[in-house]
């Protein structure tokens, strides 16, 4: 395993994961996916400290708004809670930014550990899943099955990289492509989930017809279909059983 290729949390004996993280940040040592969790979880501080302070001058000025002079007081108070309010609106906006961060983090580090990957390659898979909207679980174990996340795998066929294009069908989703093209990570992969989700429209949201379509070719597994057979080779289930593991 390559130092730093991974995204792993290491325990230090502290029962405050966070403080561990900033401990090892301060000395260098901290991953990347800990920088962007800890980043995340400052933006929530953050924003719960404003509210705090907001809900704190809210009782002061109504304690304030009591007294002798409460025209003026209200006058303040309101303007008061008006600044309070529209900050409160933008903190909600950028705390529902850093929850929806936060998860998309904690989904990477779930499948990096998950298929011992690079976190850089699970980011990639997981953002083109949703991009080209796959279930990024299926994406994850589409890859294993077709190159065991080899971006150079090259099959006998000719099918090219993570998802096993075939130069071929790229061509069809991308016109102009060159197959030296398919062996960039981002690339093959937004061609490779692309040509998925067609299969799916295709076969009316069928997920084991548009795997076997996948791996077989459309032609092949219509063809099969209409004479009456069964287009299965064990392919669809071998990558809806590695889901589940």
């Amino acid at each position: 395993m390559m130092p730093g290729g991974f995204w792993r949390w290491e325990y230090d004996g502290s029962n405050d994961r966070r403080a561990s993280t900033l401990h090892q940040w301060e000395h260098g040592t901290v991953t990347t996916a800990q920088r962007f969790r800890s980043r995340a979880w400052k933006a929530v501080r953050v924003s719960a400290k404003v509210i705090a302070i907001g809900a704190i001058a809210f009782v002061a000025g109504a304690a304030v708004a009591a007294g002798p002079d409460s025209a003026i007081a209200n006058a303040q108070l309101r303007g008061q809670l008006g600044r309070l309010e529209s900050t409160l609106q933008a903190r909600e906006g950028e705390l529902a930014l850093a929850r929806l961060e936060m998860k998309r983090l904690q989904a990477i580090v779930r499948y990096s550990d998950k298929y011992d990957i690079p976190a850089d390659l699970a980011a990639a898979i997981y953002d083109a899943a949703r991009a080209e909207g796959i279930d990024p679980a299926l994406a994850f174990s589409l890859v294993r099955v077709e190159s065991e996340f080899r971006s150079r795998a090259v099959s006998s066929m000719g099918a090219v990289g993570l998802t096993q294009v075939m130069p071929s069908t790229a061509q069809i989703l991308q016109p102009g492509i060159e197959r030296a093209q398919l062996f960039d990570r981002d690339t093959n992969l937004r061609l490779g989930f692309r040509y998925l989700n067609e299969m799916l429209r295709q076969y009316k949201g069928d997920l084991r017809l548009a795997l076997l379509a996948y791996n077989r070719g459309p032609g092949r597994v219509d063809e099969i279909l209409r004479g009456g057979g069964d287009p299965s080779n064990g392919y669809a289930s071998k990558v809806l059983g590695r889901q589940s593991e």
